[in-house]
This record gives structure tokens, C-alpha cells and sequence, in this order.
């Protein structure tokens, strides 16, 4: 018999490893998101979906295809896991968010907190190639 490739990070039965990712919350589980923050979501894939049906009625439906390939390279590419997150600056400026300006631009950016865990970047190295499971980054302490 063939033993599995992979490692299974199970203790206790449970894939949860708490010590490492922190502990998860039911009601976030239970939950949806706010009413609001939905309705968003629901308005910017609209929106996508029209802006890619006006492309393809003006330039023809390859345009919307190609954009949609850039979109898939750019979003991949990422730097290492480490103190600097990566910017994705490609994609930003395919998709347009370069123009917008959100909260995170006026006020302090969430890696900057002091309740911010220092990223692993051995554990994160672990989780892109697959040998173990998580977030790449457990993100608040």
C-alpha cells in the first residue's frame, strides 16, 4: 500500500490548528455578511458584467477574453511571503482600482497595526507549495 504524499494536520480530529492561525468564531460561520456589504458585492460583479458585454458589443468578444487572460497572469503574480505584502499594482491598474479611493488610502493600513503578527515566511512558503493548510498569513493576533 502507497502512503499519502501529503501531511495531514489533523489534532484532534480537526483540521484547526489554533496555536498557529488563531481561534475561529461560530458566529461568523452561522452569519452572513452585512446586508450592505452583499448588496456591494452584488453591484460591482453587475458592473463587471456590463463593462465586459460593452467591450464585447464595441472591440468584439476576443477583447473581453484577452482582458480577462491578463487579468488571470496578473493576479498570480505575487511576491514571496514576507514583512513587505505585495502590491499587485498590474492588476490594479487593469482593473481600474488605481482611480479609487478607499478607506485604506486616508487611513492606517491594516499591516501597520500593532496587533499585526509578524508573517512567517517559512509557513507561508508551506502553504503556496502545499504542505500544509491555512491562511498564508494569520493575520490579527
Amino acid at each position: 500500500m502507497e502512503a499519502p504524499k501529503t501531511i495531514e494536520h489533523e489534532i484532534g480530529g480537526l483540521k484547526n490548528d489554533a496555536l498557529r492561525f488563531g481561534l475561529q468564531g461560530v458566529k461568523s460561520d452561522i452569519v452572513g455578511s452585512h446586508p450592505l456589504e452583499s448588496a456591494f458585492q452584488s453591484a460591482n460583479v453587475r458592473e463587471e458584467q456590463m463593462k465586459r458585454k460593452i467591450l464585447a458589443n464595441t472591440y468584439g468578444s476576443a477583447f473581453p477574453l484577452k482582458q480577462e487572460f491578463d487579468r488571470k497572469i496578473l493576479s498570480r503574480f505575487q511576491r514571496p511571503p514576507g514583512l513587505i505584502p505585495s502590491s499587485m499594482l498590474g492588476l490594479e491598474s487593469l482593473t481600474g482600482a488605481l482611480e479609487d479611493f478607499g478607506v485604506e488610502d486616508y487611513l492606517q493600513d491594516v499591516h501597520d497595526t500593532e496587533t499585526m503578527r509578524a508573517p512567517d515566511m517559512h509557513h507561508g512558503m508551506e502553504v503556496r507549495v502545499g504542505l500544509s493548510k491555512g491562511p498564508v498569513h494569520p493575520s490579527f493576533m
